[in-house]
């Protein structure tokens, strides 16, 4: 039920995003949503499974979209709970805040490629 609760609230949220299942040796052992629709791209939901955290692989997709968006000459965007341990995470990725509403905080990333934006 709270699945799909959220399932409905991502949707509504993000039109142009979409879940995409993180696998490891073919197993599912997370979801990354991502709405790549507008600039910024947005993280709209990042889940691995506990037994998964902690060993790189939230690092390996997070620098994948940071370099998706950096050739895009696009800004990244996402929100965290400020208790959040991933926060560290992001912030080690160039991730900075940019508002803090709440218990959330909005953190942007703004590095650009010279070369993206060269080619536009």
């Amino acid at each position: 039920m709270q699945f799909t609760a959220q399932d409905r609230a991502y949707r509504r949220a993000s039109r142009g995003g979409s879940p995409d299942l993180v696998l490891l040796d073919g197993e599912p052992i997370g979801r990354l949503w991502v709405d790549r629709s507008e600039s910024p791209i947005h993280v709209i939901d990042i889940a691995l499974l506990p037994e998964q955290r902690g060993r790189g692989i939230g690092t390996v997709l997070l620098e994948q979209l940071v370099g998706e968006a950096r050739r895009a000459g696009k800004a990244g965007r996402l929100r965290v709970l400020r208790t959040n341990r991933a926060l560290s995470l992001y912030r080690r990725l160039g991730f900075r805040v940019a508002r803090e509403a709440d218990v959330y905080a909005e953190l942007e990333w703004h590095g650009v490629d010279a070369q993206a934006k060269t080619a536009s």
